[in-house]
């Protein structure tokens, strides 16, 4: 086998070259720490390793995510807070103006301060988060939902959406609640319209009246009276009790009938399918007082800002006569419950919000588990092991000494030599 000089020379070269590039790729290994310089170091852990990054940079945005959202539960339940302060002291407005000693001017003072309530209460439900997003205005957070109309009551601008973001890879978690849920949608104890039956027939000759009614069970109300649309309380003849009759004057099956008896303030509690009435005065023998489902003026729900709106303004009206003290008992005792029911909504939806923060604490202890796997298989098949590294350097760099040694010996050889 005849072996040129020049295919020698180009032999030897190549080896000292492949050697040395071994020993740099090495050399290159242990200045990064890596054992993955190129996917062609190792394809199927190059692969792996790029579904670990992505995984990496999911968790690490989800992570931005529970930050957020935990940043605007935290505002909500603050702002949450101060709307239960502002509730409390309107109830306490409420209960102070029922007192029977207080004159006009006393009401008037009260009712000023539900101004300033009523005014503080809009500017919370308009709050917004360090975005400049209106938390309660469900997904349109760039207006403001909550407004008031021309003539004092309120409307809400906002929807009944719900913005979420995602804070693990099939788990979501609420970052707001719309206000119409929240503040809007209150259960109204008013529920029903109540009169007193005037001439021509029948003709009431007592002095009794019939008071708001009161909504006390919306289950029985909504199974058990919204059917009837309507219904009479008729005096008995004896004027010491009552019968509960259609819109028509037929008696109900079974036959609903009850003794007139007075409560601690001197009037008459009736009660009747979920509803409760007050007859006040003296109703006589035959009179008869109506009793049906609301219209406009008492939906299923009445806002909060409008529950005030109508005690403030009824606070307002002077007059001592009978008649508007009665007016006004009704309205305070409606507002009360009305309340009762908004400070219930606004602690149910704070019962939610602390349940959601604990989601994301939860979740935040797996994704950091999840992370921690993650950066340890990571380090498993990318890092290096500088044992190995230096033990495979220290061979290549004989391996390579052994190469350019062999060159010179073998590049000097030449037939010239001998001449």
């Amino acid at each position: 086998m005849r072996i040129s000089t020049i295919q020698q020379f180009n032999t030897g070269v190549r080896g000292i070259q492949d050697n040395y590039a071994q020993a740099s790729r090495t050399q290159e290994q242990i200045n990064s720490g890596k054992r993955i310089l190129s996917p062609a170091d190792d394809p199927v852990a190059t692969v792996r390793l790029l579904q670990l990054s992505q995984e990496a940079n999911k968790l690490e945005q989800y992570k931005t995510n529970m930050t957020a959202a935990t940043n605007s539960l935290a505002q909500e339940e603050a702002v949450l807070n101060s709307v239960n302060n502002v509730l409390q002291r309107v109830r306490e407005i409420t209960l102070e103006a029922g007192g029977g000693a207080l004159s006009d001017q006393d009401r008037q003072a009260l009712a000023t301060e539900l101004e300033q309530r009523e005014g503080e209460l809009l500017d919370l439900f308009n709050s917004r988060n360090a975005r400049g997003e209106y938390l309660f205005g469900g997904y349109q957070s760039k207006e403001a939902p909550f407004v008031q109309n021309s003539d004092g009551s309120y409307s809400y601008q906002g929807d009944e959406g719900q913005r979420s973001v995602q804070i693990a890879g099939s788990k979501t978690v609420a970052l707001n609640d719309n206000g119409k849920e929240l503040f809007v949608n209150i259960a109204n104890v008013n529920r029903v319209v109540t009169s007193t039956a005037e001439a021509p027939e029948p003709t009431n000759t007592g002095t009794g009246r019939i008071s708001l009614g009161v909504v006390e069970n919306k289950t029985v109300y909504d199974d058990q009276f919204y059917p009837q649309g309507s219904v009479d309380i008729v005096i008995g003849a004896d004027a010491e009790s009552y019968e509960i009759v259609d819109s028509t004057g037929n008696p109900l099956v079974p036959p609903v009938t009850g003794a007139l008896e007075r409560n601690d303030s001197g009037s008459y509690d009736i009660r009747y399918a979920g509803v409760r009435v007050t007859l006040d005065g003296e109703p006589a023998a035959g009179d008869s007082f109506t009793i049906a489902n609301g219209g406009s003026e008492n939906r299923e729900t009445r806002g909060i800002l409008d529950s005030i709106s109508t005690l403030r303004k009824t606070l307002e009206s002077p007059g001592d006569s009978t008649d508007a003290k009665l007016e006004r008992r009704d309205v305070l005792a409606v507002t009360l419950d009305n309340l009762d029911n908004a400070m219930n909504s606004v602690l149910q939806v704070q019962t939610t919000i602390g349940a959601r923060m604990n989601v994301i604490d939860s979740t935040q202890v797996q994704n950091d588990e999840l992370s921690l796997i993650n950066t340890t298989v990571t380090s498993e098949l990318e890092d290096l092991d500088y044992a190995e590294a230096l033990s495979r350097l220290s061979l290549q760099t004989v391996v390579l000494e052994a190469a350019q040694q062999s060159f010179v010996k073998v590049s000097g050889l030449s037939l010239f030599n001998l001449i």
